[in-house]
């Protein structure tokens, strides 16, 4: 078998850092960063823990690399709302189901453990301080006063209307702990009801 190029090597690192940061996705939403062990991670992405050290030098660095793909992604998200087909409604429902998907929970949980936990790294709270609720707000009010103009949203004062979506998601997301019986996430048409004009 002929050795492999540098392009193939540079495609098998990046499938394994890939491998790596998706297992420790898994593992951060669902323990935090004080429960995680880098061998949890090992274990989750079927690797040997020595095999982790070389793409990652800590389980702070790791973490830290995580939330920073999830503000880039959630940001990223929210801005792109603007630029999708149909009504202001139509547009709320498919940024919902995009947050309320498999991997935007495994994100959100991830965000809620850094904003919650005391022993986040610096680098990943001085990331935190530039994703404030204010600014997903500010992102999101012209939706939401497009909304109210035509009549389809709810009316009221849009930063209280925009927290109160974003506390109904948390909250969704913090019952839709994997495990927990008896739950069921209510589809995004019924959640939906709480923000249309009635």
């Amino acid at each position: 078998m002929p050795p492999l190029n540098e392009e193939q090597l540079r495609q098998i690192r990046d499938e394994r850092r890939e491998q790596i940061m998706a297992a420790a996705l898994k593992v951060f939403a669902r323990r935090g960063i004080i429960g995680t062990k880098m061998s949890m991670i090992s274990a989750e992405a079927g690797i040997s823990q020595g095999l982790m050290y070389r793409y990652f030098k800590s389980k702070d660095e790791l973490f830290t690399t995580l939330v920073e793909q999830a503000i880039q992604g959630s940001v990223s998200g929210t801005e792109q709302v603007h630029n999708m087909q149909g009504s202001p409604l139509e547009k709320l429902m498919r940024l919902t189901e995009k947050i309320l998907d498999e991997e935007g929970q495994l994100y959100f949980m991830l965000m809620h453990q850094a904003r919650t936990s005391e022993e986040v790294p610096e680098e990943a709270k001085h990331l935190l301080k530039g994703a404030s609720m204010e600014m997903y707000i500010e992102m999101l009010k012209p939706l939401f006063e497009e909304g109210q103009k035509i009549g389809e949203l709810a009316e009221g004062d849009i930063g209280e209307l925009i927290s109160c979506y974003f506390t109904v998601i948390s909250g969704l997301m913090t019952l839709n702990i994997p495990g927990l019986d008896g739950y069921e996430m209510p589809r995004v048409e019924m959640l939906m009801r709480m923000f249309t004009k009635s």
